[in-house]
């Protein structure tokens, strides 16, 4: 019988590709390729530059390329984290079961030793600021929270508790190699951001606490240790407690530290992340901080360092949207014309650019506001220092709040319009990273306190100190640089809305006073961020 051989044929006659931008934006290098970046690091680290800029040249390869497979890995759904609550023989050990790479990931990264003594603070930052354009929150928060319990344990050594200076060694600096990770557990049903309503129960048992109750949030669940907030038995007040997932040599064996984690929760994003509903059952936990004083201690250090690192996130997200947007509107061609070359959407490409610039400037300014600072992390607002330096660290308190509430708004705004550049590609996964990190960001704009609460929160603060710092002052120490005429302005304003029932009783003059209060508060941090950002290119030319 005759057979016949016919090579493979190719039906239709469409040949494209987008084998061309693929390409490029996989050997980007996210330092190496950021002129920008690069220039905000060079402004700010000063005699620091030369040796820092090294450092992160040699580390950004490793964020750009392997790291950025790993968080690819992770963000596929069918490996998200599950629960598995009993081993074979019926123990309870509600092991919390990740992917490999993300498990390599969170061991790689944390391995750098980014909070360590032997690490420069600017070289922490901006690595950081580069491994958040990964857009994985199952390291990112992470690392977030650590960042929070390292700094508790050392504002608040205790000799009573050798256990807390075992424990500020294993996550700063590592025990033998391994790294510890810290979380934060502190919302409870009932309260959500409302600390004052927490209701577990701290029990005294001897110089340490047991804990009874439920806390209803919990991300990072996997974490080796936790921040915890409880009212003491008896009292009425909240105080700060750090708890141990396993007590030593429990770890490999799954037995929990009187504890249970009932599940993981269900989110629109950061869904690498485990965030759990604990029920702690007599969990021993070591008392931090003053007795009682626990909401001033999380929020003033723990939640204030999370908010803070928000800020630096939507910087590295805007960062990677604007690069990778641009990447692609120059490979694109529809219409004839390269998607950069329509009006329409060189405006929306500008727009982008602008925001990433500004927003990066900005958590630059206020990090170099942080670390000229003296003991910048304070349980409330300060009362004991010196006025100009209290005075400072009020900026510093409400520029975090307003940062935290705006870049993550604004992140939310520029990472929709980066998806919009790439058309119908721009939604779909396996294309590009931009769905995942909106997703993200939104979550973002609700941890550590949404919009409204921190609103609230500065306008009182602001109300509060008006003896001692006067809005007016406050407004042109802030905005110090900007053109008098602004300045002026915004103290206007100002004054006149804490004159406005902005937390007042309902009615159609409060509604209206909050909406100017939420427009105010966006417009004035973002004269602020544009200032940073015209300081920063009148100094690099």
């Amino acid at each position: 019988m005759n057979t016949t051989s016919h090579e493979p044929t190719t039906k239709g006659k469409n040949s494209y590709t987008f084998e061309e931008f693929v390409e490029k934006r996989k050997n980007l290098d996210w330092y190496r390729d950021e002129l920008f970046l690069q220039q905000a690091v060079k402004h700010f680290t000063g005699s620091e530059f030369i040796s820092l800029h090294r450092a992160v040249l040699s580390f950004s390869p490793k964020v750009s390329s392997r790291w950025n497979r790993l968080a690819e890995q992770n963000a596929r759904p069918e490996v998200r984290p599950y629960m598995v609550h009993y081993d074979a023989f019926n123990n309870r050990i509600d092991r919390i079961v990740r992917p490999m790479e993300m498990q390599q990931l969170e061991k790689e990264v944390f391995g750098e030793g980014l909070f360590s003594n032997k690490m420069r603070p600017w070289e922490s930052f901006v690595k950081r600021m580069l491994i958040h354009q990964l857009g994985e929150a199952g390291v990112a928060c992470p690392l977030t929270c650590t960042i929070g319990l390292i700094a508790l344990l050392e504002e608040y050594p205790d000799e009573n508790h050798p256990e807390l200076q075992e424990i500020l060694q294993h996550t700063k600096e590592g025990l033998e190699g391994d790294y510890a990770i810290g979380a934060q557990f502190m919302s409870e049903m009932q309260g959500g951001s409302d600390l004052p309503a927490n209701v577990l129960e701290a029990v005294p048992d001897g110089k340490n606490y047991r804990l009874y109750g439920n806390k209803f949030f919990c991300s990072v669940a996997h974490a080796d240790y936790s921040v915890v907030t409880a009212k003491i038995t008896g009292s009425d007040k909240v105080s700060t407690f750090i708890v141990p997932s396993w007590m030593p040599g429990d770890k490999e064996s799954e037995k929990r530290n009187g504890y249970q984690i009932n599940r993981i929760k269900w989110k629109m994003g950061t869904a690498e992340l485990p965030t759990g509903e604990i029920q702690y059952d007599g969990a021993l936990a070591y008392p931090i901080g003053p007795v009682g004083k626990g909401i001033a201690v999380a929020v003033g250090i723990v939640l204030t360092l999370s908010r803070l690192e928000i800020g630096i996130a939507c910087a590295g997200f805007m960062l990677r949207a604007a690069r990778e947007t641009k990447l692609y509107s120059d490979f694109r061609t529809v219409f004839g014309k390269k998607v950069k070359d329509y009006p329409l959407s060189a405006r929306t490409l500008k727009r982008i650019e602008n925001a990433a610039e500004r927003t990066t400037a900005g958590a630059f300014k206020i990090y170099d506001l942080f670390l000229r600072l003296d003991r910048p992390l304070n349980p409330g607002i300060p009362k004991d220092q010196p006025l100009e330096l209290r005075k400072q660290l009020f900026n510093l308190r409400e520029l975090v709040l307003l940062q935290k509430i705006c870049a993550t708004n604004e992140g939310a705004e520029v990472l929709r319009d980066a998806i919009s550049i790439f058309g119908g590609h721009g939604v779909m996964e396996e294309f590009s990273s931009l769905p995942r990190i909106f997703r993200d960001v939104v979550v973002n704009e609700q941890w550590e306190g949404p919009r409204n609460l921190l609103l609230t929160q500065i306008y009182r603060d602001i109300q509060r100190v008006a003896d001692w710092y006067s809005p007016i002052e406050f407004v042109g120490s802030v905005l110090s640089g900007a053109p008098q005429e602004k300045v002026e302005h915004y103290a206007e304003r100002l004054t006149d809305l804490l004159q406005k029932p902005v937390c007042g009783e309902i009615s159609e003059e409060s509604i209206m006073a909050a909406e100017e209060w939420d427009a105010f508060s966006d417009s004035f941090f973002k004269e602020y961020q544009q200032i940073a950002l015209d300081e920063l290119k009148k100094s690099t030319g």
